[in-house]
């Protein structure tokens, strides 16, 4: 069994000024795990576009609740969730494939690419109408760094 040393829960609108707070909240959360720079802009990308994804594709023309989990397990393992209660994806598998978009020409498709590239594992989960569930999870290198760990 996991044992979570702190965790905290988020909800805020699908608003794209937001993003931003998202990834630094949940960078200013991790810090305290002492990351490297590489791994805390690892997971500040990650966290960019999966909250990214439920703004644009989630919500597209509307504005819902985003939901953003951040646990830090031990011994030094980041784990992320952002939800939405979006329109949710028909076929997860297609939505996966590099430039695969439907967020229109200026959209790269690259979301699900990029989060998979910069953490050790993402799943996602979905239902048309219900939303959908980003999970991801990092681990950190361990650094002694005054007293250690």
């Amino acid at each position: 069994m996991k044992k979570i040393m702190n965790s905290f829960n988020l909800r805020f609108p699908s608003k794209s000024n937001n993003e931003a707070f998202a990834r630094a909240a949940a960078a200013a959360f991790i810090a305290q795990l002492d990351p490297t720079l590489d791994e805390l802009n690892d997971i500040k990308t990650a966290v960019s576009e999966a909250v990214t994804n439920c703004i644009v594709h989630g919500y597209r023309d509307s504005v819902g609740v985003i939901y953003m989990s951040v646990q830090l397990v031990e011994p030094a393992t980041v784990e992320i969730a952002v939800r939405d209660q979006g329109c949710g994806i028909d076929d997860i598998e297609r939505a996966r494939t590099p430039m695969f978009t439907t967020g229109g020409v200026e959209r790269s498709g690259m979301g699900f690419t990029i989060m998979e590239s910069f953490m050790d594992r993402l799943s996602v989960r979905s239902a048309p109408g219900k939303g959908t569930t980003v999970r991801m999870q990092k681990a950190l290198s361990q650094r002694l760094s005054g007293g250690g760990r």
